[in-house]
Order: structure tokens, then sequence, then C-alpha cells
């Protein structure tokens, strides 16, 4: 559909004349002559067929046709100037948008963002939260976070921190000795690609030298952050990333007693082999130092 809409310049030389109460006063701030703007006010009054304006000494007042059109295209320029200005405004921050894993982002990433901004408010971040993998030549990804073994040819990489895994459970669960864990539902989360040194319940018994309980219930999650939920909430025994189970083990909501920690792979920070605009660099930065917190075992 075309809208039949008279010229922009005379709307706007209307608005201004309107607010104002003078064609002097708004040729001063649409920079032109009063001349300029009765010839804009004169072509838009032809176009619509109606009179907008009475004509006074030294004055122009609107009429009811004219009232009515003013406060239409008030609130409509006033909605441009607000959707223009922040549209500008975020042209003028610097964005980086991060892709990680969800349990990732959400247990690794989220609780750390209030650092990040005090560090460089600058810099507004994009998370990308996905267990899909993004293709980090394709626009709109800076960083990728990818979890392995690499290597991640025609990438940059700098390596973070690797995983370490352990059982950890609610304190309610009041699991005494490893013996009790056929006694408690073990929860399992699905790993993406399978691997023999996945950490999983069997690799871990296997690492204990112990079997694995045949007929012990299991809690099975397609997402690992659901796992280490169910954990907290207490419903069972997690394998858990101690990277990802920090602050509730700090906390006591969870408790880690019994190894052997069993290694899981590494976290890597991937960007373009290209030079990186400082605020990706900077965020690079950012993630390293913060990595560089995850206790070592």
């Amino acid at each position: 559909m075309i809208r039949q809409l008279p010229p922009l310049s005379a709307l706007r030389a209307f608005e201004a004349a309107a607010r104002h109460g003078s064609f002097k006063r708004a040729a001063s701030e649409l920079a032109v002559t009063p001349t300029a703007v009765s010839h804009q006010i004169r072509a838009l009054e032809e176009h619509v067929g109606i009179v907008l304006f009475e004509r006074r000494t030294r004055q122009v007042v609107l009429t009811d046709a004219g009232a009515q059109l003013y406060p239409v295209l008030r609130d409509g320029f006033d909605a441009f100037a607000e959707v223009i200005g922040r549209v500008t405004r975020r042209r003028s921050r610097a964005q980086v948008t991060i892709s990680a894993t969800i349990a990732f982002t959400a247990r690794w990433i989220v609780p750390r963002l209030t650092a990040f901004h005090a560090r460089h408010p600058d810099i507004d971040l994009q998370l990308q939260a996905s267990d899909e993998v993004v293709n980090l030549d394709a626009p709109g990804v800076d960083i990728a976070i990818r979890y392995g073994r690499g290597p991640y040819p025609s990438f940059s990489v700098t390596p973070l921190f690797a995983d370490r895994f352990a059982p950890v459970f609610n304190p309610m669960l009041k699991v005494a000795s490893v013996a009790d864990f056929a006694q408690r539902p073990l929860i399992d989360f699905q790993w993406r690609r399978r691997h023999p040194d996945n950490p999983t319940w069997s690799r871990w018994f296997a690492e204990a030298g112990l079997t694995e309980p045949m007929e012990s219930a299991q809690l099975r999650f397609s997402d690992e952050s659901h796992a280490i939920q169910a954990a907290v909430a207490g419903q069972g025994i997690a394998l858990a990333s101690l990277a990802l189970v920090r602050d509730e083990l700090a906390a006591g909501q969870l408790v880690q007693p019994f190894g052997p920690l069993i290694a899981g792979f590494r976290h890597h920070v991937l960007t373009r082999l290209s030079e990186p605009a400082p605020e990706i660099a900077a965020t690079v930065q950012w993630l390293e130092a913060e990595a560089a917190d995850v206790p070592c075992h």
C-alpha cells in the first residue's frame, strides 16, 4: 500500500510552526527563512485542501483542522527522535558478542558480568548461548568459547582453563561414603559428542577403582545446567565441573567430599586471525584474567 503523504519538509515546517506559534521561530529552528516556512505550509494546505493556520499580525493560530494534525505530527517526530537517538547511542558504544555453551554462559560468564562492566563500562557484551557450534567466520559473533582438545585451525586461540569433574551433592542428602552412592540417584547429562575421555560416571567409577552400581536410579538431562540445578535441589549426586559449581561449593549448597577428580577438556577462546578490534582484545584479556582465578587441581 502506497502512502499518499505530503512532503516531509512541509510536515516538519508545520509541526515547528505549530509548536512555536510563529513562522519566524520555526524558521530559526529549521535554519531556513520565514518565507520558506510560509511557502512550505502554504504548499501543505494546498495538498490537503484545508487551511491549517489563521494568519494574524505577528502570530499564527492553529485552525481546528491544524489542531487535530499537530499532536499526531508532534508525537511522530518525538518517536523518530527517540529511536534515532537510541540507535545512534548504541552504535557509538563498542559491542562484543560471545558465543558459548548454555551451561558455560549461565554458570561462568553471567556471574562475572558485574566485574566486566566495572572494568569496561564502555563495552556492551552480547551473549549468544547455544550448544550448537557457531560459525565464527560468519558476521555477528566476535568470540567463541570452545570446549575440547583442539586444534582449532584458522583461528587465533587463547587457552583458558582445564575442567575437573567430581561428585557433588546437597549436604542434606547425608551421603557418608561412596557406598551410599548406590542408594542415591546419580545425576547425568548428555554429552553432545561421544568421546572415550568424556567425564562420565562410568569413567569416574573406573578411576576410583570401584564397580559402578548397576541398579542405581539415574536422572538424565540434556543440559549440564539442569543437572547442576537438580543436585542443588537435593535430587541426587551429580558428576559436575568444579569450575561451574564453584559458587555453590563456596556457599555450602553443594559439597564435594569424595575423589577422585577426573580431567575434563579445556576451554579455549577463539577469535578471527585478523587483528582484533580493541574491544575484542580487551574482552579476551578479561576472560584470561577471570580464568586465571579458577583453581588448578
